[in-house]
C-alpha cells in the first residue's frame, strides 16, 4: 500500500495508527482461514474492565470476513479463542462473506435483477369498485 493509504483510508485495510497501536499495545491472539489476525490489549484491562480485542483484516475492511468462532471471542461470548482444534457443530456451514452489491449477490427467482424472463403475474385479487 501507498503512504497515502495507510495514513488516511481505513476500508484498504488497517491505517498507519492502528498499526502503530496494535504493535504497542496489542498482543496476537491468532489468525483465522481468511488470513484475519486478532489482538487483544497486553494490559488486560479495558474500558470496560475488560481486554479490549480487536481484528486487523487482510485486504478490504468488511466485517462479514470474521467467521462465526472468532466473532464469539471478538463479542466476548466465549472466554477462549479458537484453536487448531475447533470442530465446528454438524449444522454449521462453512463461512461464506457478504456478497450484497456484488455481482455474486443472491436474487431470488421474479427479481428484476435475474437474468432471464419474469413469470407474468397472475391477477388475484378484484379491485373494490364503489356501488
Amino acid at each position: 500500500m501507498s503512504l497515502f493509504s495507510d495514513l488516511f483510508t481505513w476500508w484498504n485495510g488497517s491505517t498507519l495508527s492502528t498499526r502503530l497501536y496494535t504493535q504497542r499495545h496489542g498482543r496476537a491472539i491468532g489468525e483465522d482461514a481468511f488470513g484475519n489476525s486478532y489482538y487483544e490489549d497486553k494490559s488486560g484491562i479495558g474500558p470496560a474492565g475488560r481486554p479490549r480485542r480487536w481484528v486487523i483484516y487482510r485486504g478490504e475492511a468488511e466485517a462479514s470476513k470474521v467467521p462465526p468462532e472468532w466473532h464469539g471471542w471478538l463479542h466476548y461470548i466465549v472466554d477462549e479463542p479458537p484453536g487448531h482444534d475447533y470442530q465446528a457443530k454438524s449444522w454449521q456451514k462453512p463461512h461464506v462473506e457478504n456478497k450484497t452489491g456484488t455481482p455474486e449477490a443472491y436474487r431470488p427467482a421474479g427479481s428484476i435483477l435475474q437474468p432471464g424472463r419474469r413469470r407474468p403475474a397472475a391477477p388475484d385479487y378484484e379491485p373494490w369498485r364503489a356501488e
